[in-house]
């Protein structure tokens, strides 16, 4: 078993900036593929960005390209979201994955999640 927590989540305004964090506990951390996936209403969920073990592959979606970087500490357990240029179009709750693959985009190869943290741009 895997605990993800998500925190980092709020209210910034459009051209903003925030940095999503999730802590992860239970099983080894850096052998687990991490992802970060969206669920705006309306919308099916997304994929955002995912970072293999090593953090030696990445991948990040077209919507966020650019903008968005992922990143993780394998010493704190811990997976990160950095978000720029951030539009109304970012408006979503905010999930953080783990997945035993090296690096996937596809939901269904993670089986643990959080409980998500929401992000709210203002235009």
């Amino acid at each position: 078993q895997v605990q993800l927590v998500e925190s980092g989540g709020g209210l910034v305004q459009a051209g903003g900036s925030l940095r999503l964090s999730c802590a992860a506990s239970g099983r080894t951390f850096s052998a687990f593929g991490m992802g970060w996936f969206r669920l705006a209403p309306g919308k099916e969920r997304e994929f955002v960005a995912a970072i293999g073990r090593g953090s030696l592959h990445t991948l990040i979606a077209d919507s966020v390209k650019g903008r968005f970087t992922i990143s993780r500490d394998n010493a704190k357990n811990s997976v990160y979201l950095q978000m720029n240029s951030l539009n109304s179009e970012d408006t979503a709750v905010y999930y953080c994955a783990a997945s035993p693959r090296v690096v996937s985009t596809y939901a269904v190869e993670y089986n643990y999640w959080g409980q998500g943290t929401q992000v709210t741009v203002s235009s």
